[in-house]
C-alpha cells in the first residue's frame, strides 16, 4: 500500500509560479512510477506530468511543455511539479498518483489532492 500526500497548492496570480510536492510512504518509493493529474470543475481528470521510477523518462502534457517540470528524489520519497507562467486555465485540483512499475499507465494509488487557483 502506498500513501500519497500533496502539498504546495494555493492562490497565485496569472504569470506566477507554484511548486507542488508529493510525499510517499508505505512502500519502496523507487519501485513506483509517479505522476500528477488535475481536475477542473466540470471536466475530466487529466494527466499533466509523469516520471518513471528511475527518473529517466518524463512526460509533460503538450499544453504545459516549457512551463511545467516534473522531478523526483528517491532518497526523500518525493515527487515535485514545478509550475511556472501559470494561467487561469491551470486552475484545478492537482492529484499525485503512483503505480508499481517503471512507467505510469494506470494509477493504483492517489493522493487527496491540492487546490491550485490562478487568478486572472
Amino acid at each position: 500500500q502506498v500513501q500519497l500526500v500533496e502539498s504546495g497548492g494555493g492562490l497565485v496570480q496569472a504569470g506566477g509560479s507554484l511548486r507542488l510536492s508529493c510525499a510517499a510512504s508505505g512502500s519502496i518509493f523507487s519501485f513506483n512510477a509517479m505522476g500528477w493529474y488535475r481536475q477542473a470543475p466540470g471536466k475530466e481528470r487529466e494527466l499533466v506530468a509523469a516520471i518513471s521510477r528511475d527518473g529517466s523518462i518524463k512526460y509533460i502534457r503538450d499544453s504545459e511543455k516549457g512551463r511545467f517540470t516534473i522531478s523526483r528524489d528517491n532518497a526523500k520519497n518525493t515527487v515535485l511539479l514545478q509550475m511556472n507562467s501559470l494561467k487561469f486555465e491551470d486552475t484545478a485540483v492537482y492529484y499525485c498518483a503512483a503505480q508499481r512499475g517503471s512507467i505510469l499507465r494506470v494509477p493504483e494509488y492517489w493522493g487527496q489532492g491540492t487546490q491550485v487557483t490562478v487568478s486572472s
